[in-house]
């Protein structure tokens, strides 16, 4: 199959690149962002989760309002305002060659370049994302590259737990913020997995981040399971106690997250993350035991 490319608006995000390979279809903002507001397999519904309403936004001040859109994005870590928040509302360049699509947006004030750059497969349900960060000013910046997917409502996350021997040093890492409750009902974890489910009837939010060496994490939702191979666990300064992946959940969706090296960073040096995603069908609807969805990312 060949990979192919159009314009075309898409609800109230102005235009937008769809990209297909007649098994799974992207679309990208160009208007704003850059997002993936759209991603599915052919006949199947929209995984990502769409901010029509405009609901999720923070004021930066000086650097007008952010808004989060939905869809796949990226940011800086740690999460401060206003830098993280800085309004990504400007329209963003976008260059095709072959089946390589990049989307860069404009330089923000705080001296950083961001990009997009998705490798579509031409015979498989499968995409390669590469999110970058260039670091444009004259001076060293303190920070880590991170990848947010912003899922539809009804997600359910699954990360492996670390099972590495590691005779009498620890294995795993468990962060929480504030504001998760261990006993929360969306939130399972056991010596295997951890689970978080997305729950439209509890409004408090949830987060949880781990030390993933396992190399991949898995989102079930509409009938479709939504696999994110990622780069393999390093032994290098990570976010938020050593994690390189998160989950977060409210009432209206779930974001499945990786972190890349925190570092300085020197002028002209680029933060990179790199991932696949696959995407299959999710038999009858029903969430895979971890047996079928460590086949599916192998």
């Amino acid at each position: 199959m060949s990979v192919s490319y159009n314009f075309k608006d898409y609800l109230n995000f102005g235009k937008c690149v769809f990209i297909t390979n007649g098994l799974l279809t992207l679309g990208v903002t160009v208007d704003i962002g850059p997002r993936v507001i759209f991603c599915a397999l052919e006949g199947h519904e929209n995984i990502m989760f769409a901010d029509e309403e405009r609901r999720f936004k923070l004021d930066a001040g000086e650097y007008g309002m952010w808004y989060n859109y939905g869809g796949h994005r990226l940011w800086c870590s740690p999460e401060i305002v206003p830098e993280t928040y800085a309004p990504d509302s400007s329209p963003v360049e976008f260059k095709a060659e072959g089946n390589v699509f990049t989307f860069t947006a404009p330089e923000t004030p705080f001296g950083k370049v961001f990009s997009l750059v998705f490798e579509m497969s031409e015979d498989k349900a499968e995409v390669g994302v590469i999110s970058r960060i260039k670091n444009v000013s004259d001076k060293p910046s303190l920070f880590a590259p991170w990848s947010l997917t912003c899922l539809d409502r009804g997600s359910a996350a699954i990360l492996p737990m670390c099972t590495r021997k590691s005779g009498f040093l620890p294995n795993r890492v468990v962060s929480f913020w504030e504001y998760s409750d261990v006993y929360d009902p969306r939130f399972k974890m056991t010596n295997e997995y951890a689970r978080i489910r997305q729950d439209s009837f509890l409004p408090t939010p949830f987060k949880a981040a781990f030390n993933n060496e396992n190399g991949w994490e898995a989102v079930v939702l509409k009938n479709q399971v939504f696999i994110k191979k990622i780069t393999e666990y390093q032994f290098i300064r990570y976010p938020d106690y050593s994690c390189n992946v998160e989950v977060f959940t409210n009432d209206a969706f779930l974001e499945c997250e990786v972190l890349g090296e925190y570092k300085e960073y020197q002028p002209g040096e680029t933060a990179e993350i790199s991932e696949v995603w696959r995407i299959a069908e999710a038999p009858g609807g029903y969430e895979p035991d971890l047996g079928t969805l460590r086949k599916l990312a192998e």
